[in-house]
């Protein structure tokens, strides 16, 4: 079904207004808009956990006795606390608590230690964390003893995962003692008495896969008006029950999810982490409507054995999926395997200050741009060859054509009257500057750089291409790892796919590389592969080689890392998987050999510099 650009304007306009409920001079809060749902649906469930079902209201109550409780910390409004804890109710309660007491609460990611913790907890400035006791281990390490030794760690439990009396002497308070003696009445709103909704309320680690992290700040305002805008969009109602999956210390979960729930006066389902045997059980249990992914989890959802009766897999109350990296190679497939309603599928970042977002089921595309008058985004040229902008006679940047790839950037807006449209930034001034672009088409404008690379069409749909950096150059020519991956991921077993780029001794650019996780049971037939690939794509973006993982290298957020895939290239010393060649002649993969190699023109892998 073809939707006019009248009709999906009329969507986003609803989003744009939607987007300026929450305005950067009011005086409205995160801690506000809870209370003001637990006065509203007190007795209706919030957060699911397991058996366990909290009530809004009791959510307020348990978040006033933390905030109670870290008043004892000594610290001043917009000091921040940073929170270690795996998706649980708990995590809320604890982020919940901080604002109310007037406190910014630093997400940490749960799989870092070391000094990946400590660069992590600096990013956040952090006054004092909160430690679930899941995680504590990851806190006895000498660099946290040696660059934070005056960092207090407040203990929360964990009844699933206790720890050693020993490991939680770490810790010099233990809040959830604290808390439980607590009063359970909102505390006095003077604690947060100076609090706009532009004040920052959240600080987001980046996912990154290399480098220092950064912690982008999230305004209440920003935060608020997120759930506001998926609310109308996705005409959330206080019946729906969302299903979060994804770590809560990551943007998308907290923020979409977590907002859009609230806004809405909806149940979350919480689960510790993904599982694809259980995700469609859950969404029976519970009866879920709305589910947040990534492609990789429909990718591992749409790879399990089907049921012998196909209506079954349809026999479900989920009607909703909101996320972002949805190929277009398997979103047809899921949708009608499972019989999904609406896929909203998105872009957008923790610090962006722009978004996309499909309104109108078009499959591959993770937006639109009815009318360029009514956005602050653009898309400007991008040459990947030379990894810069072209630019006019006159020295600005040039927009992109149809069809044109370039970078995506936003308009950075500060208006007193606009929520929309800010760049809230780092911490660290000197990680924002570096993000924004000046003088883009006039003299003196702003611009934030998204770094993620796009085309559009002839209707003003947005694809993704891929990361700047992950786009590589082979034959002269520039292969996208997105397509590439899309293309190849539907060969038969394959569980998943990532496609990266290799340096290859006296070539210029990177030749194409796949490693492949096989499903269980399933063997790489390197006939039909080769076979796709001749079929999908041209010949320079065909992998000249493929490691066959045993599994996916990614980050906890789902993301496929490439680096290190990189650093080890084609070279059978560096790895115990098994490695292909691609052979020309004979249009298959063959095991690797100095004979493939000669074969295919090109020498042994060499370390990158």
């Amino acid at each position: 079904m073809t939707v006019s650009r009248e009709e999906t304007q009329r969507k986003l306009d609803l989003r744009a207004v939607a987007s300026n409920t929450v305005k950067p001079g009011d005086a409205t809060t995160i801690a506000d808009r809870l209370e003001e749902q637990a006065g509203k649906f007190p007795e209706r469930p919030f957060l699911i956990y397991g058996d366990q079902v909290l009530s809004y209201a009791e959510v307020n109550a348990r978040a006033n006795q933390v905030a109670h409780a870290v008043l004892g910390l000594g610290l001043s409004l917009g000091d921040c606390v940073a929170l270690a804890m795996e998706n649980r109710p708990d995590f809320f309660i604890n982020w919940f608590g901080l604002n109310k007491a007037g406190l910014v609460c630093g997400f940490v990611n749960t799989h870092l230690t070391g000094q990946a913790l400590a660069n992590a907890l600096e990013a956040t400035q952090a006054k004092a964390v909160i430690v679930g006791e899941e995680v504590l281990k990851n806190f006895d390490v000498p660099e946290i003893h040696a660059r934070l030794p005056n960092l207090p760690l407040c203990l929360w439990e964990d009844v699933e995962h206790p720890v050693t009396a020993n490991l939680r002497t770490l810790c010099q308070i233990n809040l959830n003692e604290w808390a439980v003696a607590k009063s359970r009445l909102n505390p006095h709103r003077q604690l947060r008495e100076g609090w706009l909704g532009e004040s920052t309320a959240l600080l987001i680690c980046t996912s990154g896969t290399t480098g220092l992290p950064k912690a982008a700040c999230t305004s209440h305002m920003r935060w608020l008006n997120v759930g506001n805008v998926m609310a109308a969009s996705m005409e959330t109602r206080p019946q729906d029950i969302f299903y979060c999956l994804l770590p809560l210390y990551h943007g998308a979960a907290a923020m979409s999810l977590g907002s859009t729930a609230l806004c809405a006066g909806s149940a979350i389902v919480i689960r510790r982490k993904f599982s694809a045997r259980e995700f469609w059980p859950d969404v029976r249990r519970y009866g879920i409507t709305v589910c947040q992914y990534v492609g990789e989890i429909c990718r591992y959802l749409l790879n399990q054995p089907q049921s012998p009766d196909a209506l079954d897999e349809k026999h479900h109350t989920l009607r909703q999926m909101v996320g972002a990296g949805l190929g277009a190679d398997i979103w047809q497939r899921f949708v009608e395997r499972f019989g999904i309603q609406d896929v909203f599928e998105g872009w957008g970042a923790t610090e962006s200050n722009c978004n996309l977002i499909n309104l109108d089921n078009r499959v591959g595309a993770c937006g639109c741009v009815p009318y360029w008058e009514k956005t602050n985004l653009r898309l400007v040229r991008y040459d990947v060859e030379s990894g810069t902008h072209p630019r006019s006679a006159d020295g600005f940047l040039i927009a992109c054509q149809p069809g044109e790839t370039g970078e995506v950037i936003g308009f950075i807006i500060n208006h007193p009257d606009i929520a929309g449209g800010r760049f809230e930034g780092y911490t660290s001034a000197e990680a924002t500057e570096q993000k924004i672009y000046r003088n883009v088409f006039q003299k003196g404008d702003a611009w934030w750089s998204s770094g993620d690379l796009f085309r559009f069409d002839e209707d003003g749909y947005f694809f993704f291409i891929d990361r700047i950096g992950d786009t590589f150059r082979w034959q002269s020519e520039n292969v996208s790892t997105t397509e590439v991956a899309e293309a190849l991921g539907a060969c038969t077993g394959i569980e998943s796919i990532n496609i990266y780029g290799v340096k290859v001794p006296e070539h210029e650019g990177r030749a194409g590389m796949a490693a492949i996780v096989m499903q269980s049971g399933c063997r790489f037939d390197p006939r039909d592969f080769h076979a796709l690939a001749e079929k999908n794509l041209p010949d320079y973006a065909v992998p000249l080689f493929v490691r066959i993982a045993s599994a996916a290298d990614m980050t906890s957020t789902f993301k496929l890392r490439k680096h290190g895939l990189q650093c080890a290239g084609y070279a059978p010393e560096n790895f115990v998987d098994p490695l292909f060649v691609r052979d020309v002649q004979n249009a298959t993969y063959v095991p690797w050999s100095l004979a493939a190699l000669a074969q295919l023109g090109v020498k042994p892998f060499a370390p990158m510099p």
